[in-house]
């Protein structure tokens, strides 16, 4: 595969392989026992110092390691050594890594380890990420774990190859629960995922693939449902029939619905599409459309209407919660210059700034129109 001379953003998560790889049988015991302590504090007190003097232990070889020796310690460096074909130094000072870690104190404490030695070849950008509730003890913690995750990718993976980055994920490491997951999570954010098999040399790599959503139709047709699930807002589920939404999309915390994972990373996948082909019905019934407001955004081209429909889901948040947030700017006019029009928000700021205006009736607020803004 030819070379990307492009500069790299490489996600490897992040196991605990520098610690088993050169422990005893009882001290892999422990580490297997203590997987999902959170904080030091939590590991027996006759247990902690067998660990931390593992810890120094694996610390003292790696910083001494060469490239060789460790590919050999750890996972996560096998695939990152191998990715630059063996020469570390052939890195671009803009390439950069993120070590994903479990949200406890032995990955985290392995993750800076690893940090620490790629630091010291020459890698400027490397960071470790340690995702809260990332532990395998909790199953419903692990899940919103897994939510907040795909939430990071759509926040920040988009934005490194927007910018021109290659990104990579790196699989060779990590526990077998998270390389599920963001074997998934790749289809659709990395340019390239790479593996190493146990008793390889070669790195295996894998392009992205051209992969259309099939989900769309199904969001769609629960666009309530997605809408107000993506904005943390309950769903009644005596008025939505939550049992046609496929079981893998949604789930249930204490009660209430919420997306899964695969949820999220479903609808961060389609609601931009959705939301540029038309005006879609308000996902409240504390805000409605009068009679002018569907004839004055009928016109709007896609990335408008995109627009319209994003505040219209703040005005929910706003009327629902009261959290009226920067960029919808809910707020009275002054005096009577619209009427029936008593109150204001932003649709869009660029080219001619345009707001929505409208007025309650009783404790529903109703959008009269789409104009330019008032002078």
């Amino acid at each position: 595969m030819a070379q990307n001379n492009s500069p790299k953003f490489v996600l490897s998560p992040s196991g605990t392989s520098l610690l088993t790889n050169q422990s005893s049988g009882d001290e892999r015991k422990l580490v297997g026992r203590y997987a999902n302590a959170k904080r030091l504090e939590e590991i027996a007190s006759e247990h902690r110092k067998t660990l931390q003097d593992l810890v120094v232990r694996a610390k003292a070889k790696l910083t001494e390691a060469d490239l060789t020796l460790a590919s050999r310690l750890s996972a996560e460096l096998n695939g990152i050594i191998k990715l630059y074909g063996g020469q570390i130094h052939a890195a671009t000072p803009q390439d950069t890594h993120y070590l994903l870690c479990t949200d406890t104190w032995l990955g985290e404490t392995t993750a800076n380890l690893v940090a620490e030695w790629l630091r010291s070849q020459g890698l400027k950008n490397v960071e470790v990420k340690r995702q809260t509730d990332l532990q395998t003890e909790d199953i419903e913690a692990f899940r919103l774990a897994l939510a907040e995750l795909v939430q990071w990718c759509q926040e920040v993976l988009v934005g490194y190859r927007q910018s021109g980055y290659q990104v990579v994920f790196n699989l060779t490491g990590g526990f077998k629960s998270v390389q599920g997951f963001l074997q998934t999570l790749a289809t659709f954010y990395a340019d390239e995922t790479i593996y190493i098999f146990e008793t390889a040399k070669d790195l295996l790599r894998i392009p992205r693939l051209p992969v259309a959503m099939a989900a769309e139709e199904t969001v769609l047709a629960h666009l309530t449902v997605f809408r107000r699930l993506a904005l943390k807002l309950a769903v009644d589920v005596g008025t939505h029939n939550i049992a046609a939404i496929p079981e893998t999309l949604v789930m249930s915390l204490d009660g209430a619905i919420a997306l899964s994972p695969w949820g999220d990373l479903v609808w961060g996948e389609t609601w931009k599409s959705l939301y540029q082909q038309r005006l879609h019905p308000s996902p409240s019934d504390r805000a409605q459309y009068g009679p002018e407001f569907e004839r004055s955004v009928r016109d709007l081209t896609g990335d408008r209407l995109v627009y319209v429909n994003q505040r219209i889901d703040d005005l929910t948040v706003c009327l629902e919660t009261g959290k009226n947030i920067r960029r919808l700017d809910f707020k009275p006019l002054k005096g009577n210059p619209c009427p029936p029009s008593t109150h204001e928000i932003d649709a869009w700021a660029d080219q001619s700034a345009k707001r929505m205006f409208g007025h309650f009736e009783n404790n529903v607020f109703v959008l009269d129109k789409l104009d330019d803004g008032l002078h």
